[in-house]
């Protein structure tokens, strides 16, 4: 959530936060008279507390008429301070519901506007060209073996999927080259749980604008979630950590589940958008004053990924109010995907900034000692979604597949052959 002093202090910062998403300005308001009458609701209840307490210590020393007098007053003060606790309890319940509504400030140089507001920042590698009629990767996913919509279907339903074969060995060839990068970059491989608790999810921020996202358990009130973000963003909740040891960054490997509510129409050809997939996240603490800069590194160990899988890809600053409600700032890199002449993201990498760890707890000791609440950040190594742009931008005529270099000896196969 938002730094109540960062509201007192510069509601202005706030109100072109909302503005710049698209969101309702007018909450600052609301958020500022919450807080001012929460805390003249405290400061009345400690003034009647000590009140109170002063009196109970004159009682004993009183007598006759004196005696009488403080125990009325005395009666008085209890009703009133229980009553004062109560209207503080209450606004303050009031406040951090209503911030935990309140998306993360948007960063200073983030783009406004909505999803098709975005920035170019680069453009990377040549797109393909084919002296032939490209296949998508559907087509190519059936003809390799690798890709089995039909099955899914019949399975599990619409949007779930089979991979089979070298699709399967492509996946976990990509999971495991992906992994074997942030280990050597120093983070630390993690496999977290993949069902988490009703306030892991609300302190990551999943269960606001995006709770129609999320697939509920109701019986064990559990969530599947839709990245390993979430179990890791949690890892330290309720922690104090040394800050000198950090940044702290770890890599998950999991499932991912997502219900795609919205989507009806949308990419229904293919594992583009799917129900569940396969994905390494990168997770980092940081100090806040160190947020940017890791967000950067982020971005360059998922370009330097992109590049071992050899296709054409961009970088945009995603807008403010496309961004999720944790982010602060948001990089996606998007490949080159040659039957639908368009990008199609592939990462994402966003700084989150202390928002998350204000709802988790989660909070370092700086050189003096004293506790801080850490940033958190984010980001993709590798996806099931990659598959799609490998297969589409390495075919061949006969509808084979060329394994990028960097990936052929965690394959095991220079190319992907059709089957007979």
């Amino acid at each position: 959530m938002i730094d109540l002093r960062t509201l007192r202090e510069d509601p202005d910062r706030l109100r072109a936060s909302q503005r710049a998403r698209g969101e309702d300005d007018s909450v600052v308001e609301t958020l500022l008279d919450l807080d001012s009458r929460r805390r003249g609701a405290l400061s009345r209840f400690e003034t009647l507390r000590a009140e109170q307490k002063s009196i109970g210590k004159s009682v004993s020393r009183a007598s006759g008429e004196e005696k009488t007098a403080l125990l009325d007053r005395a009666k008085d003060l209890a009703a009133q301070v229980k009553s004062a606790e109560a209207e503080a309890e209450k606004l303050a319940g009031e406040l951090d519901t209503l911030l935990y509504t309140i998306p993360n400030l948007v960063e200073e140089g983030a783009p406004a506007g909505g999803e098709d507001d975005y920035v170019v920042l680069e453009e990377i590698g040549e797109k393909p060209t084919f002296d032939f009629e490209p296949k998508d990767h559907l087509e190519l996913g059936e003809l390799l073996g690798a890709i089995d919509m039909e099955r899914g279907a019949k399975v599990s339903g619409s949007r779930f999927f089979f991979l089979k074969g070298v699709g399967a060995r492509l996946q976990l060839g990509l999971l495991n080259m992906a992994m074997q990068q942030a280990i050597e970059a120093g983070f630390v491989p993690m496999i977290p749980p993949v069902l988490v608790k009703p306030e892991t999810m609300q302190g990551t921020g999943f269960l606001g604008a995006h709770a129609s996202e999320v697939y509920h358990l109701a019986d064990e009130d559990l969530f599947l979630v839709g990245t390993s973000e979430v179990p890791m963003a949690a890892y330290h909740a309720d922690e104090i950590l040394d800050g000198a040891a950090l940044p702290h960054r770890y890599a998950g490997w999991s499932s991912c589940f997502r219900r795609e509510a919205g989507s009806y129409g949308k990419d229904t050809r293919g594992i583009i958008r799917v129900h569940q997939f396969d994905k390494i996240e990168m997770f980092s603490y940081c100090r806040p004053e160190d947020a940017s800069e890791e967000h950067q590194r982020l971005l360059s160990w998922e370009k330097e990924m992109l590049a071992k899988i050899e296709v054409p890809y961009r970088v945009i600053d995603t807008a403010a109010g496309d961004l999720g409600t944790s982010a602060a700032r948001k990089f996606d890199c998007e490949a080159w995907v040659p039957t639908q002449g368009r990008y199609r993201e592939l990462t994402s990498t966003s700084n989150c900034t202390d928002f998350q760890a204000r709802r988790l707890a989660v909070r370092y000791r700086d050189k003096d000692g004293k506790p801080q609440h850490a940033a958190t950040l984010n980001g993709t190594l590798a996806t099931t979604r990659w598959i799609v742009a490998i297969l589409e931008n390495h075919q061949q005529a006969d509808g084979s597949v060329v394994v990028p270099k960097a990936l052929r000896p965690y394959v095991g196969l220079d190319v992907l052959e059709p089957v007979k």
